[in-house]
Formats: C-alpha cells, structure tokens, sequence
C-alpha cells in the first residue's frame, strides 16, 4: 500500500521498545528485514520478564534486605509478583544495598545477538542497539508508598545509573542507544484526570511538578555518555493497550518536551509523543507548533496503531503535518501486549508510511 495522493510521507521509524516477538533474535531480524532501512535503531523487544515494563522490578527489590512486599498474597501477572513494596520499618532508607536490577544483563545478552545478526548482515551496518531504561521516578512512584519516596528514590536511582554504566562498559558506544521511558511523569502532570477517573494519582515528593520533572530528565539525559545517543519516550501507559488518562492534546508533551530540550546539558537524538488511535483532528496537534525542537532532534508521533494500520496512520500524518514539518512514526507505546498474531502486520504498517533514511 502506498500513501494516498498529497499525503506528505514522514522519514524514518521508532521501534518504542518492546515487541510480542518471543525472543531477541526474532525482534531484531523482523525489524531489520521488514522496516529495513527507515530504523536508526533497533531494540531487542524487551523479551523475558521486561514483557510488562517495570512490573518485574518489584520481583528484584523484594530481594534486598530493609525492602518488604505489602500484603500476603502475590499478585501473579503472567509468572510475576505486582505487589507493591515498602522500606521496613526501623530501616534507613540511604542504608539499602540494591542487587543488580537486570537491565544491564538483559542488554548485554541482546547485544551479543544483535552484533551477531549484523555479522551476517541481516542488521544494516550503522544501526545502533536500542536499549529502553524506566526512570527512577517511574518505579518509585508505582511501587513504594508516598512518605517512603524521597527518601528511597535516590537508592533507585543510584542502582539504575550503575545499570547504565555497565551497559555503556559493555556496548561500544558507536552501537549504543539510549531511550528513558518517561510514563508515571505524565500520571504525576495529569493527576486531576486520573484521580476523577478513580485511580490513585501518584503525586510529586518534591516541590514544583514541573521544574522537578525537568531536573530529573536533564539529569538522565547527562549521565548517557556524550558518543551514546539518548532519546526520550513520553508516554501515557499501554496497560491492556489503554491509556491510564487520554491526552487532551498534545499540549503538555510539548511543554515537557521543550524543558527537557533547555535543561539538557547534551543533544537530545530523538522525542517520541503518543497519538490515541481517534485523534485525526486539528486540536490534538495544534500545540507541536509550539515545540522547539533542536536542528539534531528527531521527532517520532505514535500514530501506527494495529486496528487500522497504514490506512489510519495516514490520516494522523496528514493532520500532523499542518504543524509540524518534520517527524517520523511510530507506536502510542511498545507493541509487547499487543496480540502476537498482530507483531508482523504492525511492523509492515510503519514501513508502508515511513520513507528510509
């Protein structure tokens, strides 16, 4: 299927992270072959345990001495435990040892693949390894009871850039990739909808929302080593392929966006924002008018969804492209939770919109 007559054809394509393939050899081999030249980058599917984003950190946490699971019972989704945790009582929170988180692991392990798969020329020379890391603001807000965040955020965190620096210790930076996922950012920006909508809102431990967002993404964004490339994935959830809020517009992906682009002290190589299946309108994309998005940044709009493909992304692409000049595609969100039999067809979607590079 080619794009209809006058659509403008976005460059490029971002594979968000994960992907319902069941291993990574299978998810860099379809990437390469079926979007070929329009990836810059390709990530292993985030297979094993990361299936389901952060939900296996509690799993890993539960091990280290003065963090306990809250409640008796397990909540068992697909082999792991959900329960939330919490700092034992009489516990410095500064005094926990975090074991080894699994990042780094898993990105070494899908790193050897990927090389391997290079070697025999299925992946593209040039194309980087994409490796997805949560936020720290993500896992502590999700997992551990407001008076207890503050004080265990900076453990997390600590643990997560020694991820990070044995990614970077292991991968030769001309290979490597970087993308923070930025979603429980977006629960603590729209907490008003999400609270009216019943769920528990995950309120700031800091003081102002946004200065403090900002401090901590510019903050990640310096931690990647200056000849590794980062991207940022903002992100409003895929839990059961939903939304935990929709968003109004894109209005404050835009606003977050642009504090980021101020505040970091390196290029940003990539921004990816989600669009809802249903917004083809103006008002969802009047505020990328707004985004000051740097010369060296790409910009990728989630707007390929599986239940109407090519056909639908075209729609969403001719009405970004009355504000924007500029973007490839994407997913809303990882495709991982999507129905398996569904993985190839998405794929070919964005390859159908996206011209190569």
């Amino acid at each position: 299927m080619s794009q209809p007559h006058g659509t403008p054809q976005p460059q490029g394509a971002l594979l968000v992270g994960s992907v319902n393939y069941p291993d990574a050899e299978t998810t860099i081999r379809a990437a390469a072959e079926l979007l070929g030249g329009a990836l810059k980058r390709i990530p292993d599917g985030e297979v094993g345990d990361r299936f389901h984003w952060i939900l296996f950190q509690p799993d890993v946490l539960a091990r280290a001495a003065g963090i306990e699971r809250v409640g008796d019972e397990p909540i068992r989704v697909q082999g792991l435990d959900a329960r939330p945790l919490r700092v034992a009582d009489g516990v410095d929170a500064a005094s926990i040892q975090l074991p080894p988180l699994g990042y780094a692991a898993a990105a070494i392990a899908s790193y050897d693949v990927f090389a391997g798969l290079r070697e025999q020329g299925v992946v593209p020379a040039g194309v980087r390894f994409q490796v997805s890391l949560p936020t720290s603001v993500a896992v502590v807000g999700a997992f551990f009871p407001p008076e207890q965040r503050a004080a265990i955020e900076p453990v997390y965190r600590a643990a997560l850039f020694r991820e990070l620096d044995a990614i970077a210790a292991a991968i030769p930076h001309d290979d490597l990739a970087i993308q923070w996922d930025n979603a429980v950012e977006f629960q603590i920006i729209e907490q008003a909808d999400y609270a009216a909508r019943g769920k528990g809102a995950v309120e700031p431990w800091w003081g102002e929302v946004w200065s403090g967002l900002t401090a901590r993404s510019a903050e990640q964004a310096g931690r990647v080593p200056a000849d590794v490339e980062v991207g940022f994935h903002l992100c409003y959830g895929d839990a059961g392929e939903k939304h935990f809020v929709e968003p109004v517009d894109t209005a404050n992906l835009v606003r977050f966006a642009n504090g980021l682009f101020a505040a970091s002290p390196r290029p940003i190589a990539w921004l990816h924002m989600p669009v809802p299946i249903e917004r083809d309108d103006d008002a969802y994309f009047e505020p990328l008018r707004e985004l000051a998005l740097p010369a060296e940044t790409e910009l990728y709009l989630g707007l390929v969804h599986r239940e109407d493909g090519a056909e639908g992304a075209s729609r969403r692409i001719a009405t970004a492209s009355r504000f924007v000049d500029r973007f490839g595609v994407a997913t809303e969100c990882g495709c991982g939770r999507a129905p398996a039999d569904a993985t190839e067809g998405l794929l070919r979607a964005h390859a159908q919109v996206a011209a190569p590079w």
